[in-house]
């Protein structure tokens, strides 16, 4: 999972994990209804700020707001570069 970027400050580079592509009863959603990913993984972290480390780390599982990020294409695959504070959790 070794990606050549390097987040400054706070921010940190997650992979989005795959959109549902089934409904639990086997209905397959199609491309135009798939729901955008609140999940994924994260694969570089910064230094974090002066006083304030960062806590999630890599290879962590994070829970992220819908609109959070700005989306990144990194030698053909697609990452989400956020602030820490945009993770709501670590799961």
């Amino acid at each position: 999972m070794s990606v050549n970027v390097k987040p400054l400050a706070d921010r940190v580079l997650v992979e989005s994990a795959p959109a549902e592509e089934k409904t639990a009863f086997g209905i397959i959603i199609p491309d135009t209804a798939k729901e955008k990913p609140q999940k994924g993984v994260v694969v570089a972290v910064g230094p974090g700020k002066k006083d304030e480390p960062l806590t999630v780390k890599v290879g962590d599982s994070v829970l992220y707001g819908k609109y959070s990020g700005t989306e990144l294409s990194v030698d053909g695959k697609e990452y989400l570069i956020m602030r820490e504070s945009d993770i709501y959790a670590i799961v």
